[in-house]
Order: structure tokens, then C-alpha cells, then sequence
């Protein structure tokens, strides 16, 4: 539900206090909690009072159902997938109407969707969000309906005009049409459900392509029929309230929706091509992203150095890797170590991907001139121990993030580069002293993410000389060590990966380092001299992981 509008009911039905909204709301916002475990924590009033208050107030049923037993004729009135999607279940019918308990009867656009798709009207019933869930799992199992049923009752192509422009009323009614609900609705519950991070809608002259990314590899979903690339986009673009009458420029929006029970938020962009709308999704689900530096995997070594650095009082660390290589995961770990009362943690980030509860967080809006660099100098006012820029685009950016390590402030920042000592020239290349560095910079990380080998369907092999040396390795070398691929099987959608783990080379900047920053050292022999000094670079750790059975050696080396 929406905890803002759930809230008002429960202050007009006298059940919380007018005084007590503002500290209700920011603990949901904080905690990631819903409404009635906030509400019911806080000793305000019991589960039961919440949902009969919101019963009341749409004028609906409460009901609890830890004891419904469901006919099979009543279960036959819902398809699996819409109770999945919508998270509703049926309790029963009469005179063409079906009674559904749903998670979220306050929503008038889930219901006019689930009106729509079954044809009948719809008799909200209100019930505990856990006991409805229980029922889904229970009566539905893994039941969610397929997509080309669905694709069976979808329509015809849209009509154009003579002037060869679409028929705005005709394409809205279509995005809003049963069919294509149901049908987009399952294309983004399957990919979230497949862990999928990126979902493509594509259109080119003579189809229409859906694919998305898994472990960083994209894959294709049975491809609909061209006719509805224009219905699917709008029905995207209306869920995420943009312009669907906007066809010549990008837009940028954002879904929020409940999807297996667990809130996802989708970050939608539309970029105008040959043939249509392209957009993609990124899919942040908040229960997918490990906030845990033990669960990342990293050698004991830097596991180890990063546990020291971040408990510093001042400095800069830097974390470097390109796009979808991890850099934000690694940097939120490292403030969860350190999110203690004691401590005030502020951040600024672009775009803002997940809360953590203790920590202050700015999204950035270059638009209005909420920049890098106009947040990171408020920071300073706000008496902070740490800071985290969530990228350091600019000089003017990184001179402040300097200053404010200089004046005894640790600050966690991303950098775009290829590996660790990269870091230090583009630094420099930026304009930045090499001395204000040396004397402030305390380590970088750089790192990449390869996909895991599926431990379900691996098999033992022995690689070839050729492919050995293009590891640089000789039959010599690797010894009696083993080496493993994915054969492919269910678990794994036949890729022969599931998951994904970081590699990591950690520059230290010790005083060797320091010397040859000043001396504005290229990159290439601060590398030389780092791996002297004990630095593991990329590639090492990616041998270690496919030694140990984690990885393959093609991610290896498509990655180092």
C-alpha cells in the first residue's frame, strides 16, 4: 500500500495521532518496513485494527483468512498469473462479481486492471498482506499462466493517419487493454524472477524484440509480434506516468510495484529510434543487492585492508571498474560496516539506487542544479565522519572531495578507469595536483564482475596449451590444479552460469607510491611498481577464482 495514504486513513479513523505521522513515515522510509509492521512496532495500534480501519474507510470487508480453505471452482475464478502479479486472491463469486483479498486495495489502477482482464467487477476484500501471499503459494504454486496465451488474445496492429501518425486515443486504449496488462506484467515478473538487472524493449523494421540481462550476459524472450511494439511501449511508458504522446525525445521515469510480493523498483528510459520507442528498464530490488563485505567474496588480503581503511578519520578511497562492475555494491558494504550511531554518513548519488537505514542520501539533479559538487560542499556543513560521492565526474568534484579529506573527513567516491593505478592519472588528467593526491589519497579498488560458474551442472576439463597461453600460463604452470565448465542445465537456463563474483586488485598507497605520484608517474609504471610492492592485479585474481572452481576461463579473460 501507499504508506502516505494508508496513513491519512488510520489519522481520519483516530487510530494514529496527527503528531505521529511525520516519525511514521520516515521510519518506513528508513527501514524499508511496511506500514502495519511500522505501525504495530511502534505500539500504535494491532494488526487486526489496521486493516479493519482500512476496510472502513474504502468501505470494503475485512477479513482474516489463516483458515480460508479455497474451493477449486473459487481458485478457477483468478489465472495464476494475474494472482501472482497482482498479489490477490479469489474468495468466492456472486452475481458476476468476484470477491478478491488484496494486498493493496487502496490501488485504483491495479483494480481497473484486474477489472479489465477478468471482465467482471470486483469486490475488494481487505486482509493481511502475509495470509494472501500464503494462499498464492499455496493454491498457485509456480502457476503464473504463459505468455502465449496470453499473445492469443492480443489484437491487431495500430492504425496510423494519413499524415502517418498514430492514433493517440486508439494507442492509449490499447496500452490499457486486458491483454497487454497481463502481458507486460508477466514479461517484467518473469525477468525479475529470472534476476534479471535489465529489461530491453526493442523495436526494429520487421520485429520486435524483448531481451534482458542476467549476470551481465543479455538474452532473448520469445520475441511478441511486431504490431505490438507501439502498445507495449505506451502500456510502459503510462505505468511509469510519462508523455506517451512524447515520440521525438528521450524520457526518464520510474515504476514502483509489488512483484512476488517483494517492492521492485524499475528505472525506465525511452530513447527515440528508426522504428519506434527503444526502453529499458533497470530493475532495483532492494532484496537482490548484498550489502555485506563478507559476502563478496574478496581475498583475505583486501577483505582485511578495506576493514582497516574504512575505520579511518580521514582520507579518500576510490573504487574504480566500469559500468555494472559492482563499484556502487562494494562502496554501499563498506558504509554498512561503518552505519554505527556514533557515526554521521552522508552520501550523494546519481542516479539514488537503494536506502540504508542511519545514512543521509542526496540524489542528484544536475537538471536544477543539485550537482556533485554543490551537494559534496553542503556536506561539509553538516558535520559528517564519512562521505560517499557517488562519482567523481569533475575537477571541481574531486578538488572538494580532497579538501574535505584534508580537513578530516574519510570520502568513498567511483572512478571510470580500467584498473587501480588508472585512477591516480585520471586524477591528474582532471587537473588535480599530484601532491593534494599523494597526500590524501590512502588506496583504490579496482574491480569486474564474471559470471559463476552454475555448481548444479559443472563438469571437470582439461584446457588446452593454446588456450593456457592466452592466460600467459604453461601445462606447467597450473600443475594438478582443476578446471571446471557449465554444462548447462534448468537451474541455470542451459547458460552453465548462475550468479555473478567480483575479481579485485588493491593499489595501496604507501609512501613508494606516494613519491612516484608526485613525480606524476604514468599509470603504466605505478602498475610495475605496485606489483613489485605485492599488488595482485585483475588478472591474478581471476586465476585464483578459476582455481578454485568459481569461474571459467573465458569470463577471465573477456574481463582482464
Amino acid at each position: 500500500m501507499n504508506p502516505k495514504q494508508a496513513l491519512n486513513i488510520l489519522v481520519e479513523a483516530g487510530v494514529v495521532d496527527r503528531s505521529q505521522f511525520d516519525d511514521v513515515m520516515q521510519e518506513v522510509a528508513q527501514t524499508g518496513k511496511s506500514l502495519p509492521q511500522v505501525v504495530t512496532d511502534f505500539g500504535l495500534c494491532s494488526e487486526d485494527d489496521f486493516y479493519r480501519a482500512i476496510a472502513d474507510a474504502i468501505g470494503a470487508e475485512y477479513a482474516n483468512l489463516a483458515d480460508f480453505e479455497a474451493p477449486p471452482e473459487v481458485v478457477a475464478l483468478l489465472p495464476g498469473n494475474l494472482a501472482q502479479v497482482h498479489r490477490a486472491f479469489p474468495l468466492g463469486t456472486e452475481d458476476h462479481v468476484i470477491q478478491l483479498a488484496l494486498h493493496d486495495p487502496l490501488n485504483l489502477q491495479g483494480l481497473e486492471d484486474l477489472r479489465f482482464a477478468l471482465g467482471k467487477d470486483i469486490q475488494p476484500v481487505v486482509a493481511p498482506l502475509y495470509q494472501i501471499e500464503d494462499l498464492i503459494k499455496k493454491y498457485y504454486g509456480a502457476d503464473s499462466g504463459t505468455l502465449d496465451e496470453i499473445l492469443k488474445e492480443l489484437g491487431g496492429a495500430i492504425t496510423f493517419g494519413e499524415d502517418g501518425q498514430i492514433d493517440l486515443k486508439e494507442l492509449e486504449s490499447e496500452a490499457n487493454a486486458a491483454p497487454i496488462i497481463r502481458y507486460v506484467d508477466l514479461v517484467l515478473a518473469q525477468a525479475i524472477q529470472d534476476r534479471a538487472s535489465d529489461i530491453h524493449f526493442e523495436p526494429f523494421e520487421t520485429d520486435f524484440k524483448i531481451r534482458y540481462r542476467v549476470d551481465g550476459a543479455l538474452y532473448e524472450m520469445a520475441p511478441p509480434p511486431r504490431h505490438l511494439a507501439a502498445p507495449v511501449t505506451s502500456r510502459v511508458k503510462v505505468m511509469s506516468n510519462l508523455n506517451i504522446a512524447e515520440r521525438r525525445i528521450p524520457q526518464d521515469g520510474r515504476i514502483q510495484m509489488q512483484i512476488a510480493g517483494r517492492p521492485v523498483d524499475l528505472r525506465v528510459s525511452t530513447l527515440p529510434t528508426q522504428f519506434g520507442e527503444s526502453v529499458v528498464l533497470r530493475v532495483l530490488d532492494r532484496s537482490a543487492v548484498k550489502l555485506e563485505l563478507e559476502t563478496l567474496g574478496m581475498p583475505d588480503y583486501i577483505y582485511n585492508y578495506l576493514l582497516r581503511t574504512i575505520e579511518l578519520p580521514n582520507g579518500i578511497f576510490i573504487v574504480t571498474g566500469p559500468t555494472g562492475s559492482g563499484k556502487t555494491t562494494t562502496l554501499y558494504a563498506c558504509l554498512n560496516k561503518i552505519n554505527t550511531i556514533d557515526a554521521k554518513v552522508l552520501t550523494c548519488e546519481d542516479p539514488f539506487e537503494y536506502d540504508i537505514d542511519g545514512i543521509i542520501q542526496v540524489p542528484i539533479q544536475e537538471s536544477i542544479g543539485l550537482t556533485f559538487a554543490s551537494v559534496l560542499r553542503a556536506f561539509l556543513r553538516q558535520d559528517p565522519d564519512r562521505i560517499m560521492v557517488g562519482e567523481t565526474r569533475d575537477k571541481e568534484t574531486a578538488q572538494i572531495a580532497i579538501q574535505a579529506s584534508l580537513t578530516g573527513h574519510l570520502v568513498f567516491t567511483t572512478l571510470h578507469t580500467n584498473d587501480a593505478p588508472g585512477a591516480v592519472t585520471r586524477l591528474i588528467d582532471m587537473g588535480v595536483e599530484p601532491f593534494l593526491i599523494s597526500a590524501s589519497l590512502e588506496g583504490v579498488l579496482g574491480q569486474r564482475l564474471l559470471r559463476r560458474v552454475c555448481t548444479s551442472c559443472r563438469q571437470e576439463y582439461e584446457p588446452s596449451e593454446t588456450v593456457l597461453a592466452s592466460l600467459g600460463l604453461s601445462p606447467m604452470d597450473i600443475g594438478d590444479k582443476t578446471f571446471y565448465f557449465g554444462k548447462g542445465c534448468e537451474k541455470c537456463n542451459n547458460t552453465g552460469y548462475k550468479g555473478r563474483k567480483g575479481i579485485y586488485e588493491l593499489l595501496q598507497v604507501s609512501d613508494p607510491i606516494r613519491e612516484m605520484i608526485n613525480q606524476r608517474a604514468p599509470s603504466v609504471v605505478l602498475k610495475q611498481k605496485a606489483i613489485e610492492l605485492g599488488m595482485m592485479t585483475l588478472r591474478d585474481d581471476g586465476l585464483r577464482s578459476i582455481y578454485e572452481g568459481l569461474t571459467t576461463i573465458e569470463e577471465v579473460l573477456k574481463y582482464t
